[in-house]
C-alpha cells in the first residue's frame, strides 16, 4: 500500500527558509518520479519540483534558484528546501509519486509566508 506523509509546514517570515519532508511507504524511488506541488484556494495545483527515478531534477520557474528537491533512499523520504520565501509561496504543499504503477498524493502540509 502506497502512503505519502508530508511534514514541515509552518509559518515563516518573508525571506525565511523551510524544509518540507515526505515520508513514503510502498514506493521504490528508482521507479517513481517524486515531486512537490502546491495549491492555493481558487487556483490549480501547480508543480514546484520533481526528481525522477534516475535522479534528474526539475523546477518551476517561480522557484528556480530558491528551491532544492532531494531524496534519502535509506529513509525513503524526499525533501523540499526553499529559501528566500515570498508571500506568494503561501500554499498547501503536496507530495506526489508518479509512475506506470499509478499516481499518488499525500494529504498536504500548509506553508504560510508573512510579509
Amino acid at each position: 500500500q502506497v502512503q505519502l506523509v508530508e511534514s514541515g509546514g509552518d509559518s515563516v517570515q518573508h525571506g525565511g527558509s523551510l524544509r518540507l519532508s515526505c515520508a513514503a511507504t510502498g514506493i521504490r524511488f528508482d521507479i517513481y518520479t517524486m515531486g512537490w506541488y502546491r495549491q492555493t484556494p481558487g487556483k490549480q495545483r501547480e508543480r514546484v519540483a520533481t526528481i525522477t527515478g534516475d535522479g534528474r531534477l526539475d523546477y518551476a520557474d517561480s522557484v528556480k534558484g530558491r528551491a532544492t528537491i532531494s531524496r534519502d533512499i535509506t529513509r525513503n523520504t524526499i525533501y523540499l528546501r526553499m529559501s528566500n520565501r515570498k508571500p506568494e509561496d503561501t500554499a498547501v504543499y503536496y507530495c506526489n509519486a508518479d509512475s506506470w504503477r499509478g499516481v499518488f498524493w499525500g494529504q498536504g502540509t500548509r506553508v504560510t509566508v508573512s510579509s
